[in-house]
């Protein structure tokens, strides 16, 4: 936890944690409301793996919004970690967003939550997402259904996507915000290190190239980080598949995909920091790396013992 950095008083400070089935628009959604990317953002479900706290200044309160690995009835001892992860964050923050896909709407997915959720003290608000792919009629009828099974303090209805409904979600997310210093700086955005971010953004842009090629078997970490002194950053990173066939698909032929992949990557670096970036790319393969620890701690995940 960061020192607090601004005096009590007037000021006010809480942790919202988002929660949700995969693939709802939870990190889409905490970019918008922190108006720049902290967190990647992928077609393909269960992209978010720890927890990734977004930091937004809204009316002298400052809310850390906790993106959270989608919910789902795990399989693999990562599937639990990440299920784990995102439970935790919610038993620990000040108030807990239920967002719900507009179009999937109360799922079987969704209908475990709400039950699990129903134990929590905490209060909740029901988010609505992808409001801009339904019927308006379906959308209240989706909001009444939602409220029956569980009581929320409030109901939005946003686009992630769009930006609908995003500021009048941020301001009342505000004002329920706790009386309290700020924990962050002003000027941060995340409390994500930076050698995190890099190696999550390329990890996004591996699913973005490979699609359904490459399974979830494969992490991203930053090995090194040097600063050059024409202000340039020199970052080398490692990709871990599983197998050697994985890692040819990682590869592609003659190197382009990782050539793509790293040129992906290394534009969106270069824009964040502000700097030219020179982003170097190995793929190891690591047999049952979702059973070593290190990797665990390395994800910011848990390592579940069993």
């Amino acid at each position: 936890m960061a020192e607090d950095t601004a005096p009590a008083g007037d000021t006010r400070c809480g942790f919202v944690a988002l929660i949700g089935v995969p693939n709802v628009g939870k990190s889409t959604l905490v970019n918008a409301l922190v108006g720049a990317k902290v967190s990647i953002v992928s077609r393909k479900v269960q992209t978010t793996r720890a927890l990734i706290r977004g930091i937004v200044i809204e009316d002298k309160a400052q809310i850390v919004l906790v993106d959270t690995p989608g919910i789902f009835a795990p399989r693999r001892r990562l599937d639990r970690a990440m299920v784990s992860t995102a439970w935790s964050g919610a038993h620990d923050a000040d108030l807990v967003c239920l967002l719900i896909d507009a179009r999937a709407g109360l799922d079987e997915a969704t209908s475990a939550i709400l039950d699990k959720l129903a134990t929590l003290p905490h209060p909740k608000y029901l988010v609505i997402n992808k409001i801009d792919q339904i019927a308006r009629d379906k959308l209240l009828a989706l909001a009444q259904a939602a409220n029956q099974r569980l009581s929320f303090a409030h109901t939005f209805m946003v686009s992630a996507l769009t930006g609908d409904g995003v500021d009048d979600l941020r301001r009342a997310l505000a004002a329920a915000m706790p009386p309290g210093p700020f924990h962050y700086p002003e000027d941060q955005l995340s409390d994500a290190p930076l050698r995190h971010l890099a190696a999550e953004i390329t990890r996004e842009k591996i699913y973005r190239r490979l699609h359904q090629e490459l399974p979830y078997q494969s992490t991203v970490e930053t090995v090194s980080w040097t600063e050059r002194p024409d202000k340039s950053v020199r970052i080398e990173q490692t990709i871990f598949v599983e197998r050697d066939s994985q890692r040819k698909i990682v590869l592609g032929s003659g190197g382009a995909t990782i050539k793509a992949i790293g040129a992906d990557a290394r534009r969106e670096l270069a824009d964040i920091l502000g700097v030219p970036v020179h982003l170097f790319l190995f793929v190891k393969v690591r047999e049952g790396w979702g059973d070593d620890p290190e990797r665990y701690r390395e994800m910011g995940l848990e390592f579940p013992k069993a």
